[in-house]
């Protein structure tokens, strides 16, 4: 019997070792992603405090059609940099999630870079 490697065990992994090097602060929160099969979801947070500042998703109603693409991922990049120069958050460190820098996630950075976020 042929046995699969877990890969989203692998992928926690590797996000278990980002995180023990990236942290967001009051001043430079984190930009988090998660990546699912169907749709793709940000998040901007305040380590020190626990605490949400702002999230995006392409499940939001200002994104329209699939959500599991590279055009919804780079809306919803420039959707929460939008969301964040509304609070006032100009500069973020970028947490990829033990996902690769590829794809997705990629078009999502770009689409914030794009929507004014510094990282």
């Amino acid at each position: 019997m042929i046995k699969r490697p877990n890969t989203n065990a692998q992928r926690i992994k590797r996000h278990k070792r980002i995180r023990a090097k990236i942290s967001g602060t009051a001043e430079t929160p984190r930009l988090n992603v998660f990546r699912s099969e169907a749709n793709i979801y940000a998040q901007v947070i305040d380590d020190s405090k626990g605490v949400t500042l702002v999230s995006a998703s392409s499940l939001d109603k200002e994104i329209e059609g699939y959500g599991g693409n590279i055009k919804a991922a780079e809306a919803v990049g420039k959707l929460v940099a939008q969301r964040a120069k509304d609070k006032g958050i100009e500069t973020v460190v970028f947490d990829r999630g033990g996902y690769l820098y590829h794809g997705r996630v990629k078009a999502l950075a770009e689409g914030a870079r794009e929507g004014g976020l510094k990282f």
